[in-house]
């Protein structure tokens, strides 16, 4: 059974340190690539979508999150307040209250809706240490966040639009959901106390699930405070469920920050996470595809061997090809070992490209090679650019 947390480790994706402290993980180069391919499939995903990118602060002034509702329903799980220079401030639990506020930066028209921004941004959680584990609890959140602003009769479109997205998404990096979740309030004080505004949120969420023909649970006291969310479920080997991804329909802050627009009311604001954190997403590719990536994602996506010292020069000019052609490429010298040994010491990577004499005599340096793939099958000689184009995510 592939555990991320020994995995992860092993194949040089994050780490840990004490002095760092439990629950942040820092990544390693081969954990840094996989998630700039993430970043990068998300945000032109996005783009193409309609959504424009913005960047915001990690932390902000603790009336802020008084005026989201944070601060009421959500301080438990907020880290304390810094006291700057007469203020407090806090570390930011979410993105929502920035991106309200990047709403309500503009005098908006009907016209501009529906509006959609995203980030990748980071986000703070005080979790408690005895809950903290690998990349899939962590106190310290990059998240794959995103906001619909759009007028009441548009919201049950943008939330199956935002479900597009995240299945869309799921497919292309292997992710099957283990089941869809529709998540309530629940008693107490943690959920904002109005009756009428929850049925309208849960109404829109439930059609749209409906008309899309998917079958979903219902779980009370697993909304976020202010809404009803649909959360994307997934299992590990051993079957223990996380939220992945998640779409929420929130009426509740537009209205905690005068959110309005010319030629109508207030607007809706919908959530939508498409991969949601970068921590527990690859967490669960690591232990999906058990470190063999599909080819757009894995850390390195061809390593060139070459049979001898003889061909290292050309095969080190295969490499700059390879490079330059966007490849996440890198060299396996004659000097650690055999090319049989070489080739099973790189058994994850998807394109292993073997130079002997025949590609020597071919160009200086070569702009082609025979292509092993780790299944062992052989695809012939391919050109750079081509194993290039077979390396990219599709759209």
């Amino acid at each position: 059974m592939n555990d991320h947390r020994r995995l992860g480790r092993e194949l040089g994706i994050f780490d840990t340190d004490p002095l760092v402290g439990s629950g942040l993980p820092f990544w390693l180069p081969a954990g840094a690539a996989i998630r700039k391919a993430v970043e990068d499939y998300v945000h032109e995903l996005e783009r193409r979508h309609g959504y424009q990118h913005v960047n915001s602060p990690v932390l902000g002034k603790r009336e802020l999150y008084e005026r989201s509702g944070h601060w009421a329903h959500y301080a438990e799980d907020m880290f304390p307040p810094m006291l700057l220079g007469g203020e407090e401030f806090v570390l930011r639990p979410s993105l929502c209250p920035h991106h309200a506020l990047i709403y309500r930066s503009r005098q908006r028209s009907h016209r501009d809706l529906p509006l959609r921004v995203a980030e990748l941004g980071g986000m703070y959680r005080s979790e408690l240490s005895g809950v903290l584990g690998g990349l899939t609890r962590v106190r310290a959140v990059q998240l794959n966040d995103g906001h619909v602003f759009c007028a009441p009769e548009q919201a049950a479109a943008e939330v199956s639009a935002a479900l597009d997205l995240v299945e869309t998404a799921h497919a292309l990096l292997g992710v099957r959901a283990a089941r869809y979740r529709l998540s309530l309030r629940g008693d107490g004080g943690k959920f904002v106390d109005d009756a009428a505004m929850w049925a309208r949120a849960e109404a829109v969420l439930r059609a749209v699930l409906e008309e899309r023909g998917r079958p979903y649970d219902e779980e009370r006291g697993e909304g976020a405070f202010y809404g009803p969310k649909i959360d994307i479920q997934v299992a590990d080997p051993a079957g223990r469920e996380s939220t992945l991804s998640t779409v929420q329909v929130d009426f509740f802050q537009p209205g905690r920050f005068d959110l309005g627009y010319v030629g109508g009311g207030r607007p809706v604001m919908v959530h939508r996470s498409v991969v949601g954190s970068l921590e527990r997403l690859v967490a669960h590719l690591i232990e999906v595809h058990g470190g063999a990536f599909p080819a757009w994602l894995a850390p390195v996506q061809a390593v060139v061997l070459p049979v001898s010292d003889a061909e290292v020069p050309a095969a080190e000019g295969l490499v700059r090809r390879c490079v330059a052609a966007g490849l996440r490429a890198e060299l396996a010298p004659p000097a650690r070992g055999s090319l049989g040994a070489r080739i099973r010491a790189h058994r994850l990577v998807p394109y292993q490209l073997v130079v002997g004499p025949r590609e020597v005599a071919a160009g200086d340096p070569p702009d082609a090679a025979p292509v092993r793939l780790r299944d062992g099958g052989q695809a012939g000689v391919v050109p750079v650019e081509e194993l290039a184009a077979w390396s990219r995510p599709a759209f």
